[in-house]
C-alpha cells in the first residue's frame, strides 16, 4: 500500500539573538541554519537507496518546471528569508511516497509519489508553499531549541559537540510538527500564493483528495496534524477572506501539469 505523507518538515535559521521576524525563541543563527541544511543535504545525498534523487542532467525539463514554480512563490514577496536561504529543489524518485519536506537553509525535497498524486499545478504550489512556510517560520529549530535546551545547543553552535550536530541533521529529515505549526504553515501557504497566479488555496486540494478517497481521519504519521476537513475549510476560508484570485489558465494548471507528471 502506498503511504500518503505531508510531513511538512524543517527549514529555518537559528538565532540566539532571541526572536527575529516574528519568530519564537531560537538558539541558532541564519548562518548556523545554512550549515545545518548543508549537512542534512549531504546526509541525504550519501544515502541514494533511501533518497534516490533524480539527476538534473537527465530530467532538465522537470527541474525547469518545478524551479519556475518555486520562483513564482518567491517572487510573491511574502517570504521573510527569500534572499537568505538557498531554496534549492530536488525531486526524489519514489512513486510510493506522497511526501515533501524542506531542510534548514531552504533545501526542498519533493517525492515523485506526491507529484503524481496531485492533480494540478496549484495543488503542488500549495504544498510547496506549506513546506517553505515551515522553513520561513523556523518551526524546526524552534522545536530543537525546546527539545534540547539552550545550553546543549550552545555547544553545537560553538562547535563543541559535532556528534550531536550530526544527530540533529538526521532528525530533521523526519521531524514532525505540532498542530500549531501545521496550522501556521497552512496559513502562510495561502499568504505566499495569494499574490501569485496560482490558486491560493491550492494546499487544500491535497487534504480534499484524502477526504474524497475515504480517509476522513489522517493516517497515524499525521496524527499530530489538524484533521483534513478542518484544514480544507480553514485554508479556503482564508483565501476567500483575503480576496485572492487566480490568473492561471486551465491549460497550464491541469494540462501542463499532466505533462510534467508524465515526464517523471
Amino acid at each position: 500500500m502506498k503511504k500518503i505523507y505531508l510531513m511538512g518538515l524543517l527549514c529555518m535559521p537559528l538565532a540566539f539573538s532571541g526572536c527575529t521576524k516574528g519568530e519564537g525563541l531560537n538558539i541558532f543563527t541564519i548562518q548556523d541554519d545554512l550549515k545545518l541544511g548543508q549537512q542534512t543535504k549531504a546526509q541525504i545525498e550519501a544515502n541514494p537507496s533511501e533518497f534516490p534523487i533524480l539527476s538534473r542532467g537527465s530530467h532538465a525539463a522537470a527541474y525547469q518546471y518545478i524551479d519556475a514554480l518555486r520562483d513564482d512563490i518567491l517572487a510573491g514577496g511574502k517570504i521573510n528569508y527569500k534572499d537568505e536561504f538557498a531554496w534549492e529543489v530536488y525531486i526524489i524518485d519514489n512513486d510510493g511516497v506522497q511526501n515533501a519536506f524542506c531542510t534548514p537553509g531552504g533545501y526542498i525535497y519533493v517525492y515523485t509519489g506526491l507529484i503524481k498524486y496531485l492533480d494540478d499545478k496549484s495543488s503542488l504550489a500549495g504544498v510547496m508553499g506549506h513546506e517553505m512556510a515551515h522553513a520561513d517560520k523556523r518551526h524546526s529549530t524552534e522545536q530543537l531549541t525546546k527539545r534540547y535546551g539552550v545550553q546543549v545547543l550552545l555547544d553545537v553552535v560553538l562547535g563543541e559537540n559535532q556528534n550531536l550536530l550530526t544527530q540533529i541533521a538526521s532528525e530533521l529529515i523526519s521531524l514532525r510538527f505540532s498542530r500549531t505549526d501545521e496550522t501556521e504553515a497552512d496559513t502562510y501557504s495561502v499568504n505566499y500564493l495569494c499574490p501569485t497566479k496560482y490558486e491560493a488555496d491550492g494546499a487544500a486540494n491535497f487534504f480534499q483528495k484524502i477526504i474524497d478517497q475515504g480517509a476522513g481521519s489522517p493516517p497515524e504519521f499525521l496524527s499530530t496534524h489538524p484533521s483534513p476537513d478542518n484544514r480544507v475549510e480553514n485554508i479556503r476560508n482564508q483565501a476567500e477572506e483575503m480576496n485572492c484570485t487566480t490568473t492561471i489558465s486551465q491549460n497550464e494548471n491541469v494540462n501542463g501539469y499532466v505533462q510534467f507528471k508524465n515526464s517523471l
